[in-house]
């Protein structure tokens, strides 16, 4: 008696007119992507006030953490860095201290990152709704391939979209669930083609739909730290900050011990 699956035979022409050419459909609109991509893209934009800022505090978390120079010379920096963090140097527009979070829509180097990730999602969104529509209309309900192993019958639903029917084996993939594979599964190829770094991946698209939701970019638009109050946090972990013993100290007893060297001649030679 011979089972229902083995007696579920495809078309070679299905092979031929509707799982290949998906496939390379999906490869060469990602490749174009990428080049698309990399066109408009822009080097952002930074003033020099905006660096200095940023800068100012990475500065000032490295002389807390560092434990590589003399106490001396932490002091001065740490006495230096509070009187400028006191006297607003380092803040991009000491004018405005105080007031509140900045408002990004005002900002001009805000709005044009917002523009490039638009752009960016655009170039997103096109391409996909383009294939999307191409699947759904020319091969709706078509069944293109059997995967090599067993599934689960939750997978059915994910492997098996646009096909109605209860009796079909789970290993059996549809058209748009084809898409979908290809969508999440075509990564390795375009780093062979494109290198490591490229903007042509379904996974990267999926982040960027993420970062569309309105909640989440009015959430981050809302989040956006005051930079007076960052710095008057960093005084005063600075004024609270104390000198860590260098790990340089000792460093020649502790090489000649390691080594199997003799202390004794080294404080001798001191001596001398």
């Amino acid at each position: 008696m011979v089972s229902q699956d083995n007696a579920m035979y495809l078309d070679p022409a299905i092979r031929d007119w509707v799982l290949v050419p998906i496939m390379l459909a999906m490869v060469l609109v990602g490749i174009l992507r990428h080049f698309a991509t990399q066109l408009i893209n822009t080097m952002p934009k930074q003033d020099l006030k905006s660096i200095r800022q940023g800068s100012g505090l990475i500065r000032a978390r490295m002389v807390r953490f560092s434990s590589d120079i003399p106490k001396l010379a932490f002091e001065m920096r740490r006495t230096y860095l509070v009187e400028a963090f006191e006297g607003k140097k380092y803040l991009k527009n000491p004018e405005a201290a105080g007031q509140g979070t900045p408002n990004p829509l005002q900002d001009p180097s805000a709005m044009n990152n917002m523009m490039e990730g638009l752009k960016k999602n655009m170039m997103m969104f096109v391409p996909q709704t383009i294939i999307m529509n191409w699947i759904t209309f020319f091969f709706s309900g078509f069944v293109l391939i059997k995967l090599p192993f067993p599934l689960t019958v939750r997978f059915k639903a994910m492997l098996q979209a646009g096909v109605e029917t209860r009796d079909m084996d789970v290993s059996w993939v549809s058209s748009i669930s084809w898409y979908f594979l290809n969508l999440m599964g075509l990564q390795s190829i375009f780093t062979i083609i494109l290198g490591e770094d490229n903007a042509a991946g379904g996974m990267r698209d999926m982040q960027q739909m993420q970062q569309m939701n309105p909640a989440m970019m009015a959430a981050g638009a809302g989040a956006a730290p005051d930079p007076s109050a960052l710095f008057k946090s960093e005084r005063e972990f600075l004024e609270i900050s104390e000198h860590v013993g260098s790990r340089l100290k000792g460093v020649e007893v502790r090489v000649l011990e390691r080594f199997g060297g003799r202390v004794s001649k080294l404080e001798d030679k001191k001596r001398v």
